[in-house]
């Protein structure tokens, strides 16, 4: 991902990003009997089969590839509500529609890991494609309005993935518009660890050592 090697720009990588998500909550319905989990993160628990409960994302997943709980699909993630999504996405070209922070890693995993209990999966995966691509383009488009005269930019409505992948070009032609403009207000890194502090001048120093 562009600016992974500049790390003035504090760019997480897509498997951080998506290590980050997986701390969002979601339901399950175990099939199994089990004692509560205590964990740093909160305690979880404990399980009864054929009874939702409420888990981090990652401990859904671990669940599921053991074959010990179904994960119920988040109401975003129908297909009227994607649609819903969509329509409101293309009408409104200024505009992004409030879907989670984390909506593209979410669906990931999902699609991955518990892709047999989301109804209409080709759908789904189909409309989040569209829904992406929908926003990526809006995203370009406002980029494409950036100027000199722009001191700070503001997209309502992002995910953690699309802020993450737009953020290094934003930042390097704020960075670029304001050496231009005013090079005195852009400090270089090398320049700021290498910059001694000024001492100002109190006039000729007496020696006050013992001779």
């Amino acid at each position: 991902m562009a600016g992974q090697s500049d790390p003035q720009l504090s760019i997480f990588t897509a498997p951080e990003v998506e290590f980050l998500a997986e701390d969002e909550t979601i339901e399950i319905v175990p099939n199994i009997r089990m004692e509560a989990l205590n964990m740093i993160c909160g305690d979880f628990g404990p399980f009864f089969p054929q009874i939702a409960a409420q888990v981090p994302l990652w401990l859904a997943v671990a669940l599921k590839r053991r074959g010990k709980c179904a994960i119920r699909h988040p109401e975003w993630m129908s297909v009227a509500r994607l649609t819903q999504v969509l329509e409101a996405e293309r009408e409104s070209p200024r505009e992004f529609q409030p879907l989670p922070f984390h909506y593209v890693e979410i669906s990931r995993l999902l699609f991955d890991h518990a892709h047999d209990d989301i109804p209409d999966e080709y759908m789904v995966r189909s409309l989040i494609e569209d829904i992406r691509d929908v926003r990526f383009h809006k995203v370009e488009s406002g980029l494409e309005s950036i100027s000199g005269r722009t001191h700070a930019v503001k997209l309502k409505n992002l995910s953690a993935m699309e802020v993450n992948i737009v953020r290094p070009f934003i930042i390097r032609t704020l960075q670029a518009f304001y050496k231009h403009d005013s090079p005195q207000m852009i400090l270089q890194p090398e320049a700021v660890g290498n910059r001694r502090p000024q001492v100002a001048d109190r006039g000729p120093r007496r020696d006050l050592r013992p001779r």
